[in-house]
């Protein structure tokens, strides 16, 4: 309980902005710390500040005594669309789900070193997040309000996440290190407007419209980062599964009675120094997202005779694994200034069958274009910018997946843009 206190006053204060959404890769951020962001979100191989904690704790060993405090603000536009099949009258409709359109995400890192084998720090930042708030649409169906996004009521679902990361990182050699975090990990989560859906329910009371509800849970990130050459660097890092307390008010909604865990992922990555000032460095990332019930478990399978929401192994999002790809490139444009540009691509996670219930969460964007700057305003200070822009996705779903010939389908779409600041102190 204290933890969950504590939690919520850093949510509170301004660690993690309510209502935050991070939905780039799925529902994870494309990248922690805005030199990273600026690379696509490259990080694994190429520690830059006192954010590496984020993505391998054991770059904190290479990055000195440093401080770090940013702020991203980030716009994605979420739409959906039904499609009519042949109905008389036609199931029509284009609904904006970008009620709100502009999140502000911060973060913070700090690291100290302790001789020069040992590091210790601190990363705070948004882990991720989904947010969608329909404007109100015309009612199909002759008036029978279908979720109540037609209705006149708020729908949609607010999802974010908090990750407090102390970190510890220790070079086994001068060019090898291996790091550990703890996750602490705070959420918050609302669901409105999805009435038409309590019969699905193992406890309907429990599905929609309670108001923002929190969970607390932890988790470990261990990674290692290891210099081949001069010119070459690796590294691995492995994220386990964030055990949460369940989100009791919505316990009817999520698997296992509230269940909502956070999903281990894992990754590969490599910088070359290709010349004194061009530096390129690429990352795979794998995410599992169909390990966690409620994320993963089919919605079109309740059709077919599968379990309510909120029940045991109940149903869910439908969510596929992601595996992401990133390449990120780093130039020392002169003593003062380095420019940085990335590009990442992914296969998005929600397969045509599971459209319907994802209108409240189309995390359906696949490619990234970045671009970013740092500028040394003296030899112990910096400022960053980091611009993101996730091209237009459009996935065309199934409405009522079990039918032979779906009388409707449900289009998915989105894109996104952010553009961050970042304050960096070494010492």
């Amino acid at each position: 309980m204290k933890l969950k206190k504590l939690m919520g006053v850093l949510a509170f204060t301004g660690l993690a902005a309510p209502g935050m959404a991070l939905a780039t890769n799925g529902y994870f951020s494309h990248g922690y710390g805005m030199k990273a962001k600026g690379m696509a979100g490259v990080g694994i191989a190429l520690p830059q500040d006192a954010m590496a904690a984020a993505t391998n704790p054991a770059g904190m060993a290479f990055v000195g005594d440093r401080l770090d405090v940013g702020v991203d603000w980030f716009r994605p536009i979420r739409d959906a669309e039904i499609a009519p099949e042949g109905l008389v009258p036609p199931v029509t409709g284009d609904f904006n789900g970008s009620d709100q359109k502009n999140f502000l995400i911060p973060e913070f890192g700090y690291n100290k070193m302790l001789g020069w084998n040992m590091a210790v720090g601190v990363a705070v930042y948004g882990n991720g997040g989904m947010n969608t708030n329909y404007d109100n649409g015309t009612p199909p169906f002759g008036g029978i309000p279908f979720f109540n996004l037609f209705s006149g009521r708020r729908t949609g679902v607010d999802l974010s996440q908090l990750f407090i990361a102390p970190t510890f990182a220790y070079k086994i050699s001068k060019d090898h290190a291996l790091g550990v975090s703890l996750n602490l990990a705070y959420q918050r989560f609302r669901a409105d407007g999805l009435t038409a859906f309590t019969a699905t329910s193992s406890s309907p009371s429990n599905f929609t419209d309670r108001g923002h509800d929190s969970s607390t849970g932890w988790g470990i990130r261990i990674g290692y980062t290891g210099n081949l050459t001069d010119a070459v660097t690796v590294g691995a890092t492995y994220q386990s599964r964030t055990w949460m307390s369940k989100f009791s008010k919505y316990k009817g909604l999520f698997a296992n009675q509230g269940d909502f865990d956070i999903p281990e992922n894992y990754g590969i990555g490599i910088a070359v120094k290709a010349t004194p000032k061009l530096t390129v460095a690429a990352d795979i990332q794998h995410i599992k997202y169909s390990s966690i019930d409620s994320v993963g478990n089919p919605f079109a399978n309740f059709w077919l005779g599968g379990n309510l929401f909120g029940s045991d192994n109940g149903a869910g999002f439908g969510w596929n694994d992601m595996t992401i790809y990133k390449l990120g490139v780093s130039y020392a444009w002169s003593d003062k200034l380095t420019l940085r540009a990335g590009v990442s691509t992914t296969k998005q996670p929600i397969p045509k069958s599971e459209g319907l219930l994802n209108m409240l969460a189309p995390g359906v964007v696949e490619n990234h274009l970045t671009l970013g700057a740092t500028w040394a305003v003296t030899p112990s200070s910096e400022l960053t910018l980091a611009y993101m822009h996730a091209f237009s996705k459009t996935v065309k779903g199934s409405g009522f997946p079990f039918l032979p010939s779906p009388p409707f389908g449900v289009n998915l779409k989105m894109y996104q843009d952010s553009l961050g600041i970042a304050y960096g102190l070494k010492f």
